[in-house]
């Protein structure tokens, strides 16, 4: 148990002081900042750009509901890109380095060893996730004066579901494949599969490739009955792939 602690406190440490702490944290803030403000104004941009070209069709003024869906359409497709991206390496950066050999040389299991990199980076995504909601839910109330919490976080929560199934996967792709590049490949394969799949229905409200449209519904104040299915079935999906990583992990050869 010391060894997975010092292991867990060494993980988050290498967050806090290397490029991890700039990239993902910087996406997602940009976006949080920007939705409301592009939102605000995205309806008289249109109209100058336009201009007589929209024949006379009157855009409706934003309201706080697209500074929300704005949030969550950036989350689902450029950040969920730069997450697969920087999660390709979780675990082969630390077996090509070398850096792997020397951690299990401690009282700490290879099992371990692939839960905490899961469990910690999943912490930090939750952590960004909540930070970069409340930028958005505060600039949302100053640009528009409104800004109910409900649709807001529980779009952003949903959507957390989601971002932590793509690290377990990218967790798994990553033992299984040792280039980093090959399993941010196959990390986008598998992105691309889920949003073409997400036009089955029945895949849609029972797997996490429903996640995104739910998270955008919840976003402009729709109401999703049946959201408990897919919520569970990828937080059960998650896990499964975190022990499959495990399991792969403590028969490579390192």
């Amino acid at each position: 148990m010391n060894g997975t602690l010092v292991f867990a406190r060494k993980e988050a440490l290498e967050i806090v002081r290397t490029w991890r702490i700039w990239v993902l944290p910087m996406i997602i803030l940009f976006f949080a900042i920007t939705s409301p403000v592009l939102a605000r104004f995205t309806p008289e941009i249109v109209g100058a750009v336009a201009g007589d070209q929209l024949g006379g069709i009157t855009i409706p003024p934003a309201t706080y509901l697209d500074a929300y869906g704005q949030w969550i359409k950036n989350l689902s497709q450029i950040t969920l890109f730069a997450l697969i991206i920087i999660y390709g390496g979780i675990v082969s950066s630390e077996t090509s380095s070398g850096t792997a050999i020397l951690v299990l040389t401690k009282p700490m299991s290879r099992g371990a060893f692939v839960a905490v990199k899961a469990i910690i980076h999943s912490l930090f995504l939750a952590a960004l996730i909540v930070i970069g909601t409340l930028v958005t839910w505060g600039l949302t109330a100053a640009v528009f004066g409104r800004a109910p919490a409900g649709p807001v976080w529980s779009s952003a929560l949903t959507w957390l579901v989601l971002g932590v199934f793509y690290v377990a996967l990218m967790t798994f792709l990553s033992v299984l494949i040792p280039s980093s590049a090959g399993a941010a490949g196959a990390g986008i394969g598998a992105f691309v599969l889920l949003a073409v799949g997400a036009i089955w229905k029945p895949l849609s409200d029972h797997s996490p490739a429903g996640l995104a449209s739910q998270a955008a519904a919840l976003a402009t104040g729709t109401a999703v009955p049946d959201l408990l299915p897919p919520v569970l079935v990828s937080l059960v999906l998650a896990v499964a792939l975190v022990v499959a990583a495990a399991l792969l992990f403590r028969a490579k050869e390192l």
